[in-house]
């Protein structure tokens, strides 16, 4: 016998196609299709638009494969001073977003950074007698998406790993199987999934970066809708654009989703002792602490510390109206959107709880696809339907009451919170459905025997249950919401700017030093849900 529906409406098609209609929307634009355009693209920018966004995903992709795996297989197996801090220490780069890593990086490294200047200072050498690598390339960009996105892929192989049974081992040594044949034979193939699942999810972060690509001065499809919209003046050709990139996003997705689909065939319930990582002689030891010590120096520490030391530099800006005004857009802006999503991820996680039908909770789950696609896209497939509702609904008014309404939904912070409702439901649903599974149904059965109505079901039972994943929630879409960058330059009204759009335009202007502070302000809002979303992963 299931549930009693919490949640009772007939029409569950509803939410979720108003959630996919930016999508839509921007496969629609198609229909428009400008022949003259695209050969002007096809013969132009278009090559280099596709080819640096494939080479940045890919490299990044690979790169951060061989750093999160190597980093995950260390500290599975080999015991190592440090070896439990770093087990908490190596997710915090997830505080980083790309663009405030790549903007610390160029003032480090630069001509005139601290590092090129010593480096003048020490030899002697004047400029262009020696060789420095270039941050601002296609092979800085790769590095540093690499050092910030590493951890997706270390967590999935860190979680693999660790449920994979040690009775394996036991029994392929019974068997006269090598240690060095075990992990290539069994072990490996186990961890493949995870491995190319944290890949395919460095590559979908890196399809919609903008600010990193933007300030480096590399042509990819994400700069190249900006350009295509404001400095063409073409919103059908941007959308096409827009298009493509979704379309590699949701290719990638379903790669990440059927390697994590394989994830359920692993046998982790056996009981049994944990593996015992072996210990490693002194000097291989120290020299596994350095590198994994190295890893983050380079990761998190140094940019951090290069930001705090920029922001120290000028205390008085913490203070000054600028900044409290742009905090407070900022924190206010990721509260409404996190309460607002998470209104609506309730309703929907309940609607699949209930007796749908297949069609209807497909439908729920095509509505959370926006977390695979960049904000730009998400911007302009949400842009378009709102000011055809905008120029509609001004045109009637005039004609009816004489009265011109301007825009109502698409110059306002509405438009912005439609976008992160679509861009971070899913992040929401995940958190939630996962509470939600625990809830077993006989328990909403055992209340509604009691006499409890649907609502006292909620509240006095659901509720309690699902706190510590609302608020998990909650953190994770806070902090995402304050994070966006693209879909927060697209659509935000007119003299509102927020912490990420303020410190895109200072980094864009070379102010980076005036850039810490708002920068700052980003990672330090990041890390508490870093930290706790570790310590919930090493628990389970």
């Amino acid at each position: 016998m299931k549930a009693t529906p919490l949640f009772v409406n007939p029409q569950w098609w509803l939410l979720p196609g108003i959630l996919l209609i930016p999508l839509l929307v921007v496969y629609a634009s198609w229909g428009q299709f400008d022949p003259q355009l695209w050969t002007h693209l096809a013969t132009t920018v278009l090559p280099d638009y596709l080819w640096n966004s494939v080479l940045l995903a890919a490299g990044s992709g690979l790169l951060a494969l061989l750093l999160g795996g190597s980093l995950a297989w260390l500290l599975h197996f080999y015991q190592f001073p440090g070896r439990a801090l770093f087990n908490v220490l190596l997710i915090l780069p997830l505080a980083l977003p790309a663009y405030i890593i790549a903007y610390s990086y160029t003032a480090l490294l630069d001509f005139s950074g601290p590092v090129q200047l010593g480096l003048r200072q020490l030899t002697g050498l004047g400029y262009g007698e020696y060789w420095f690598p270039q941050v601002r390339s296609v092979g800085g960009a790769i590095c540093l998406f690499a050092l910030v996105l590493f951890p997706y892929v270390y967590l999935l192989t860190r979680a693999s790993l660790a449920g994979q049974s040690p009775r394996w081992q036991e029994a392929c040594q019974t068997l006269g199987v090598s240690r060095r044949r075990y992990i290539w034979s069994v072990v490996l193939p186990l961890t493949r999934p995870a491995l190319f699942g944290g890949m395919a999810l460095v590559m979908m972060e890196v399809f919609a970066d903008y600010g990193t690509v933007q300030y480096f001065g590399i042509p990819t499809l994400t700069s190249g809708i900006f350009r295509t919209w404001f400095g063409m003046n073409d919103r059908s050709g941007a959308a096409q654009l827009a298009s493509l990139l979704c379309t590699f996003a949701l290719c990638l997705m379903l790669l990440e989703l059927y390697s994590r689909r394989q994830l359920r065939f692993y046998h982790t319930g056996q009981a049994g002792h944990s593996v015992l990582p072996t210990r490693l002689p002194h000097v291989k030891g120290w020299l596994a602490t350095g590198a994994v010590g190295l890893v983050l120096w380079f990761a998190f520490f140094w940019p951090a510390l290069a930001l705090l030391v920029w922001s120290l530099e000028t205390p008085q800006a913490w203070l000054s109206l600028d900044y409290l005004q742009l905090l407070w857009n900022s924190m206010s802006l990721a509260a409404a959107s996190t309460i607002l999503l998470l209104v609506v991820a309730m309703v929907l996680v309940y609607g699949l709880r209930q007796r749908l039908a297949g069609w209807q909770k497909l439908l729920i789950r095509l509505s959370s696809l926006g977390y695979a696609v960049p904000g730009t896209v998400i911007a302009i497939g949400v842009m378009w339907p709102l000011s055809a509702i905008d120029n509609q609904l001004d045109q009637w008014m005039e004609q009816q009451f004489g009265i011109r309404t301007g825009l109502l939904l698409s110059g306002t912070v509405v438009a912005l919170m439609l976008a992160y409702l679509i861009r971070f439901l899913a992040v929401a649903m995940q958190s939630l459905e996962s509470g939600l599974s625990q809830i077993k149904p006989s328990m909403d059965q055992a209340a509604a025997s009691l006499g409890c109505s649907r609502a006292q079901v909620w509240r006095r039972l659901h509720l309690p249950m699902l706190k510590s994943s609302l608020w998990t929630a909650a953190l994770l879409v806070f902090v995402d919401v304050l994070k966006e960058l693209p879909a927060t330059l697209l659509l935000r009204p007119f003299n509102f700017d927020t912490l990420a759009v303020r410190t895109f335009e200072l980094a864009s202007d070379e102010q980076l030093a005036a850039a810490a502070v708002p920068a700052l302000t980003i990672v330090l809002a990041g890390l508490l849900p870093v930290i706790l979303l570790n310590r919930a992963a090493l628990k389970r």
